[in-house]
């Protein structure tokens, strides 16, 4: 059942996008009936909002959606820099960021993915299984060939490769980095120390590739290799995964459940602030790299016709665009999380077009 409060909402919504549509028709900014609406940033959801721009597109199609997948970083400066209406993360924005922007930014989570600790181990059939000390002692570059103790203890009866472990990590401003390196802080006191967390950290060991897509990419070329990617890249791309040992003592496999417990738990800590990590979290059949992904607007937009598009654009998302997240390996929004998003949009003031 919709809510009164979103009956409303849509309803305005409605008679601002008629009006906007009316425009168009007679001439005004979007000329040709058509609105391209542009975005930019985090790889982690890329999969999904390709499939949701393109749906949209079809049941709106004076609407259109240009969003270049160039790593959460490069999606905060643009947002910044008033060069796109919308950027997206998967690290939301700290209060330093937030007071360096020219206004307020909303947060608007979309949907939570898991961070996939994918491998290239050539002759080895059983799925590879790794724990917190392993993973942090791999990345800091203390453990070095995949047949070390560290390894061969928990892979018992894999048959291990003798090779050098080769590391991969992104290069680039990174909100997969983000997941992947406060999960690292969480259960690694020598990494917390030394390295910490952040959408970019200076890696002890290892080569960078650029966005998911370029970790993916070699991983793939690179036997002995180990890395770390947005789940739906490495099941679209073939990739062998690992199992990882939970805050519960459990190997769990990322997947769409997995991911939607370590996400079930969060939505009392969201309704005072959407920013929250959901690493490591306490459910035993929670997979422990994991977090949600956010798409962040100026709660102000410059233009009232653009601004009332994307905010109907991200009410369409946070509702029916939810269907098309978990065939995708995403988990849908938990109905808490989908009504914080809805009053969060109902907070947008787009600006009235400047007069000539």
């Amino acid at each position: 059942m919709i809510s009164q409060g979103r009956w409303i909402w849509l309803l305005a919504v409605g008679i601002i996008m008629l009006a906007a549509s009316c425009a168009r028709e007679a001439g005004g900014p979007g000329t040709a009936g058509r609105l391209t609406l542009t975005g930019a940033g985090a790889t982690f959801p890329y999969p999904l909002y390709s499939k949701w721009f393109d749906e949209y597109s079809k049941i709106e199609p004076g609407v259109r959606v240009n969003y270049q997948s160039i790593g959460s970083g490069g999606g905060i400066q643009q947002l910044k820099a008033g060069t796109v209406d919308f950027g997206a993360s998967d690290a939301p924005l700290s209060d330093e960021e937030e007071a360096a922007m020219p206004g307020a930014v909303v947060h608007i989570p979309t949907v939570a993915g898991a961070v996939a600790i994918t491998y290239n181990l050539p002759g080895m059939s059983e799925t590879l299984r790794l724990s917190p000390e392993a993973i942090a002692g791999i990345y800091l570059g203390e453990i070095k060939r995949w047949r070390s103790r560290q390894i061969a203890a928990i892979n018992p009866d894999a048959r291990l490769p003798d090779l050098p472990i080769a590391v991969s990590h992104r290069s680039d401003g990174s909100g997969t980095t983000y997941i992947f390196t406060h999960y690292l802080s969480a259960v690694s006191k020598p990494w917390a120390d030394r390295v910490g967390a952040g959408k970019s950290v200076a890696w002890p060991v290892g080569i960078g590739g650029k966005g998911n897509e370029g970790v993916t990419g070699v991983v793939k070329q690179t036997p002995g290799s180990i890395g770390y990617v947005e789940l739906a890249y490495a099941v679209q791309n073939g990739l062998s995964y690992a199992l990882v040992r939970n805050s519960a003592g459990e190997f769990v496999e990322p997947t769409v459940a997995s991911t939607t417990a370590a996400a079930a738990a969060a939505a009392p800590t969201m309704a005072r602030d959407v920013r929250v990590s959901i690493v490591n979290a306490a459910a035993p059949d929670a997979y422990p790299i994991a977090g949600f992904t956010y798409i962040l607007v100026h709660r102000d937009h410059r233009d009232r016709a653009r601004g009332e598009a994307l905010a109907t654009l991200l009410d369409w998302a946070i509702h029916d665009g939810q269907r098309f997240a978990e065939p995708l390996l995403y988990a849908p929004l938990p109905g808490e999380i989908v009504a914080i998003n809805e009053t969060a949009l109902a907070g947008l003031r787009p600006r009235e077009p400047a007069a000539n």
